[in-house]
C-alpha cells in the first residue's frame, strides 16, 4: 500500500490516490482519497473496496505513515488476523512493486490530465481497468487473468451486436475512447520506465545536434502548462537549435 499525494484537488475534494497492489497477481486498485483522512476513514474505504472483493488479507506492506501506524488501524487488522509490515524510512524500496506502479500510474494520469483536463478522478477507473488488463512480462499475462483465471472482456469488445442497445452508444463510445487512450499512455509509461532503467545502467554521451528532452522544474512546469503538482509534465521537447551553457570550475563552456 502507498499513497500518491500532491495532486490537484478534484471537484469532490480528493487530492490523493491510495494504491493497493497484490504481490502475487500484481492486481492493483486506485482509490481516490484525501490527505487528511484518518485511520478510521481509510479502514472504512478499505473494507468497502478491498475486503468486499478479495476477503481479509494475510499481510500488508506499507510505509510508516500516520494513517497506517494509528492505534485504530493496528487494532483493526490485529482483530482480522492481518500482519502489518512497515517499510523503513531509509529503505522504502521494501515496497518497490507499489512504487513502480505509482510511477507508471502518475505517467498515465499526467497524460490524462493534459488530454481530459484537471479532473483526474474521472479517468481513474479507466486507468485502473487498463493497468489490470495490460500484459505483464513477469506474469506472462494480465493481472486480471492471473487473478480470475480468464481473460477480461474489455470495453473495446462492447460494440458486439445487441449490447449497444442495452448500454447506450454514448457510454460505449466514451469508454472505448478513454480506455484506448489510457492503454496507449500505459504503453508509453512502461516504455519510459524501461528506458529510464536501461539508461541508469549505462553512461550516456551526447553529440552536437542530438535531440534531447529537458526536465521541467515544478515552478516552470506550472507556469508553462497551468497544471500544478505531480501530474504536471516533467519533460519538454524543443524543436530547433538551442545553445546551452555549462559552467565548470568557474568557467563558462558553450555546448
Amino acid at each position: 500500500m502507498d499513497f500518491v499525494t500532491g495532486l490537484p484537488k478534484t471537484s469532490k475534494g480528493n487530492d490523493s490516490i491510495w494504491v493497493i497492489v497484490d504481490r502475487l497477481t500484481k492486481t492493483a486498485h486506485f482509490l481516490p482519497v484525501r490527505t487528511n483522512y484518518n485511520g478510521a476513514r481509510l479502514a472504512k474505504i478499505y473494507i468497502e473496496n478491498i475486503v468486499k472483493l478479495h476477503g481479509i488479507l494475510s499481510r500488508i506492506v506499507s510505509d510508516r505513515g500516520t494513517q497506517f501506524t494509528s492505534r485504530f488501524w493496528k487494532s483493526l487488522h490485529e482483530a482480522m488476523g492481518t500482519n502489518l509490515d512497515f517499510c523503513s524510512a531509509y529503505h522504502p524500496q521494501t515496497d518497490g512493486q507499489t512504487e513502480r506502479i505509482n510511477q507508471i500510474m502518475e505517467d498515465m494520469l499526467r497524460a490524462c490530465v493534459l488530454t481530459y483536463g484537471k479532473d483526474w478522478e474521472s479517468s481513474l477507473p479507466y486507468a485502473e481497468f487498463s493497468y489490470n488488463n495490460g500484459h505483464q512480462t513477469s506474469l506472462g499475462m494480465a493481472p486480471f487473468e492471473a487473478l480470475y483465471g480468464r481473460k477480461c472482456r474489455t470495453p473495446l469488445m462492447w460494440s458486439e451486436a445487441g449490447e449497444r442497445t442495452v448500454l447506450g452508444p454514448a457510454l460505449i463510445k466514451e469508454a472505448e475512447e478513454k480506455v484506448a487512450e489510457i492503454r496507449a499512455r500505459l504503453k508509453e509509461a512502461q516504455s519510459c520506465q524501461k528506458s529510464y532503467a536501461d539508461n541508469r545502467k549505462r553512461e550516456l554521451s551526447f553529440q552536437v545536434g542530438d535531440s534531447v528532452y529537458l526536465k521541467v522544474s515544478p515552478i516552470r512546469g506550472t507556469h508553462r502548462f497551468q497544471v500544478k503538482g505531480k501530474l504536471a509534465p516533467r519533460y519538454i521537447e524543443f524543436s530547433g537549435a538551442v545553445t546551452a551553457k555549462k559552467k565548470q570550475r568557474g568557467k563558462g563552456k558553450m555546448l
